[in-house]
């Protein structure tokens, strides 16, 4: 097959990563409606090529060397926002707090916590994405996932959903969601809104290259119900450095490029975050952040 319009080669990912560390992808595009993202997804598939979704970059560690395959990021209608009645329907690409932002001006209540998820819709469905007691499967109407063979709509209970995760495949792209929301107050729902996002403020780091949560919450009985930025903070990890990556001082779950930081820096710390809450708790956090290329994991990573 000959390459699909708009394919670029040896792409710098970095730039589209919120912690800006990472080499480039072989191949990337930027696919508007679901016939370009079926056409691109049918031709990696003949070349044998990995798919990567880049989203917003929000919770993305790039290795170093760079990735190996077809780099997505969403675009044009693949991105949009647009209202039906008490729905919602979003592009895979569209960022979550947008959409949150957009139903709150049409008066829809049901979307408030995708304020505080700073990513894609299809990201956030693909990783089951939740916060602050929000729920995005109580609300998700539909998807629509692209494959090489075309687009399959499927309903919430086909997703396989779990913490953090979802049966959609590695070759599969959400394209589109649909998100059955209520009447409200506009006003109200942007009071809301309001509270969430100062929430947010004051318990995460913002405005600096950063990733989202670096590690997932444990469910381990040693945890004893403790997150893993609490884990961290208590074992040493609260601006912890190495090279140009150290754990925020604000929120020790967040890794911070804090002064031209590799992934490999990234990594080391996050190795070392790993190790001391293991050693101090029992408890082995697992890393939440998503992935392009293949990382290369230091020698003290498996306890």
């Amino acid at each position: 097959m000959t390459v699909p319009d708009g394919v670029e080669r040896d792409f710098p990912l970095a730039r589209l990563t919120t912690v800006r560390t990472g080499g480039p992808a072989d191949w990337y595009s930027k696919p508007e409606t679901e016939g370009q993202l079926v056409a691109l997804l049918a031709w990696a598939e003949e070349e044998q090529l990995t798919i990567g979704m880049v989203g917003s970059g929000s919770n993305l560690l790039v290795a170093d060397e760079g990735f190996r395959g077809l780099a997505i990021k969403l675009d044009g209608e693949l991105a949009a926002i647009e209202r039906e009645g008490n729905r919602v329907l979003c592009g895979g690409g569209a960022r979550l707090p947008s959409a949150a932002a957009k139903a709150a001006t049409w008066g829809l209540s049901g979307l408030e916590f995708g304020i505080n998820i700073p990513g894609t819709t299809g990201g956030a469905v693909k990783m089951n994405a939740n916060a602050y007691g929000g729920q995005l499967a109580e609300v998700l109407e539909w998807v629509d996932v692209c494959t090489a063979g075309g687009p399959d709509r499927r309903a919430p209970d086909q997703l396989g959903f779990g913490y953090r995760s979802s049966n959609i495949g590695s070759a599969e792209v959400v394209a589109r969601a649909s998100f059955e929301l209520s009447p409200a107050d506009p006003a109200a729902v942007r009071e809301t809104l309001a509270g969430m996002r100062e929430r947010r403020r004051e318990a995460q780091p913002s405005g600096i290259k950063t990733f989202g949560s670096t590690f997932k919450n444990p469910e381990a009985e040693r945890a004893e119900g403790k997150t893993a930025g609490q884990l961290l903070e208590a074992s040493g990890c609260r601006g912890l450095r190495v090279g140009g990556a150290r754990f925020s001082e604000k929120h020790a779950n967040f890794v911070e490029n804090d002064n031209g930081a590799s992934t490999a820096d990234v990594l080391e710390l996050m190795a070392e975050g790993r190790r001391r809450v293991h050693e101090r708790f029992g408890v082995t956090l697992e890393p939440e952040v998503q992935s392009l290329g293949e990382l290369r994991w230091p020698d003290g990573w498996e306890l």
